[in-house]
């Protein structure tokens, strides 16, 4: 099976001290695929170093095949990679629609233009209420993004990430902090959304993880010991001693 993206004896150490240690990974074209483990396992500095933020210390990252080595993380963008982070990252005193109509700007050839009225643009807006009308904010378009409620703002953000077009999406824990009500709004709503598209997603919420993922991988101390099947990784006894059996634990 193809991987869009594929991690080889990826190794990272602040100082002396060693993050991530040999990962292996690949994640296939098409499918869904959640991160987990503890606190503290590397799960966001292996983000980081897939989206070019930190420059690994060995090892190499593709994308498509295409070794990601030395790009800055717009370059990584603009090869089809796109992420949101943890920290809700709007602008918050923009419009919901101008939030969405900015990240279509690249992706539509609206460069380093200082003449073009992006509010007259018929292609622009026409991209962002489509996007908008996916998230189920079209009708909240006129209202500052900081106004929103969290889960709203947690779908913006989702929007933001999908908006340039790029077909490997990548969300960093984007039901923290949400009621089950909510959480169950954005698990449906990314699963419209990365349709046909390739999902990198971290989550610590177990129910989260088993009903979005096609396979799970779960890395502890910054190796992964495991990769399957939701049923799998639920049933491996290493996953279970490290890490799943506390974390399901500590949901009842």
């Amino acid at each position: 099976m193809t991987s869009a993206l594929h991690l080889n004896d990826v190794r990272k150490s602040f100082g002396k001290t060693e993050i991530i240690r040999g990962l292996e990974l690949a994640v296939h074209k098409g499918e869904r695929h959640a991160i987990i483990g503890p606190n503290g396992a590397g799960k966001s500095t292996m983000f980081n170093l897939i989206t070019g933020r930190f420059p690994v210390t060995s090892g190499q990252i593709t994308l498509h095949g295409q070794d990601l080595a030395g790009l800055a993380p717009y370059e990584i963008n603009r090869l089809g990679l796109s992420r949101s982070f943890q920290i809700t990252n709007i602008f918050p005193n923009m419009t919901v629609f101008e939030n969405v109509r900015c990240s279509l700007l690249w992706s539509l050839g609206y460069k380093y233009s200082f003449w073009n009225m992006v509010s007259k643009s018929r292609e622009l807006n026409e991209g962002a209420a489509e996007i908008l009308d996916q998230i189920n904010l079209l009708d909240k378009r006129e209202l500052p993004a900081g106004l929103l409620a969290y889960a709203d703002q947690r779908a913006l953000e989702i929007g933001i990430t999908i908006a340039g077009g790029a077909d490997v999406i990548m969300l960093d824990e984007p039901t923290a902090g949400m009621s089950n009500t909510e959480t169950d709004y954005i698990v449906n709503l990314i699963r419209k959304v990365t349709e046909n598209k390739t999902l990198i997603v971290v989550e610590h919420d177990m129910g989260v993880v088993f009903d979005l993922a096609d396979r799970i991988s779960v890395l502890v101390y910054g190796e992964i010991i495991a990769t399957g099947a939701p049923e799998e990784v639920r049933g491996d006894p290493k996953v279970q001693e490290a890490y799943l059996g506390a974390a399901l634990e500590a949901e009842h």
